[in-house]
């Protein structure tokens, strides 16, 4: 029978435990982050740095999935935070549902924890996670005001790939992506290799990429987006990031799910959007 505990972190973060037949998992309330997510069998199909201290504000956990919202990346605003505020405010617990050992869990940032100076806008915005032998997150933004808005997002994915030297990432042909500001250029492969630092915004994208991996072959597909984000930080980045060992560019890629660019969202009076992804075991 499923469980769900909530708990508090030694250093005083809250999180839940989730525990069923199909997974188990581990769900941040700072910025409804998804730490930890293991299908029964299986291993774990998060990665975290083992240099972060889970401590409270300091722009979410160095792994699982942080979300990143109302803007991803840098804000054209230089003094505004990265990847915007969802990630490090509290969000709340507002309902959970159980049928056949799948777990669905429902998060809403409250309108109270806004940095209005960053977004003044009337909008909701919601995170359901569901948990069976896939892993779900769906991100709705809806529209309470009397303008349209405009946003960007990713669910910023951290996996574990053993040794990324040995990793192929597949499902890229026909995209476009910028690196480094430079672009767009066109994807002449369907898979990317790694080999130095990578940071590519891909546009045009197709729905499913894949990561091949010595660990295992990870499916990560995608709804209601064109954009995905590629990341590994190589060498010299990984000495100067925070939480961040210096070899870990070796155990971890990021593949997030996005709209970004020219897939930025304008959401009307009234509307919603829902960006969602699912990630799983191939093997």
């Amino acid at each position: 029978m499923a469980t769900i505990r909530q708990l508090t972190h030694t250093n005083g973060l809250e999180y839940l435990q989730i525990n069923s037949a199909r997974s188990e998992a581990r769900i941040f309330l700072q910025g409804a982050q998804v730490e930890h997510f293991k299908p029964t069998g299986k291993a774990p199909l998060l990665w975290v740095s083992s240099a972060d201290e889970y401590q409270p504000g300091t722009g979410g956990i160095r792994g699982g999935i942080p979300v990143c919202w109302p803007w991803f990346g840098n804000h054209e605003n230089s003094d505004w935070p990265a990847h915007g505020f969802a990630r490090n405010k509290v969000w709340d617990w507002v309902g959970t549902q159980v049928e056949d050992e799948v777990v669905s869990l429902r998060f809403t940032l409250a309108p109270a924890q806004f940095e209005r100076q960053y977004w003044p806008h009337d909008t909701r915005v919601e995170l359901e996670v569901v948990l069976s032998e896939t892993l779900t997150l769906k991100l709705t933004n809806i529209n309470l005001g009397n303008r349209t808005v405009t946003f960007t997002q990713a669910l910023h994915s951290y996996f574990p790939i053993g040794d990324i030297h040995q990793l192929q990432a597949s499902g890229f042909a026909n995209a476009k992506y910028v690196e480094f500001g430079a672009g767009p250029y066109p994807q002449e492969d369907d898979s990317v290799s790694f080999d130095k630092e990578t940071d590519r915004v891909y546009t045009q994208l197709g729905a499913v990429q894949q990561l091949h991996s010595v660990n295992g072959t990870i499916e990560i597909s995608r709804n209601n987006s064109q954009s995905a984000v590629l990341w590994n930080p190589w060498i010299e980045k990984s000495q100067r990031l925070s939480r961040f060992n210096d070899d870990d560019y070796l155990q971890m890629v990021c593949l997030e799910a996005a709209n970004v660019r020219e897939d930025a969202v304008n959401l009307a009076p009234g509307q919603s959007h829902t960006l969602s992804t699912s990630i799983r075991w191939l093997d």
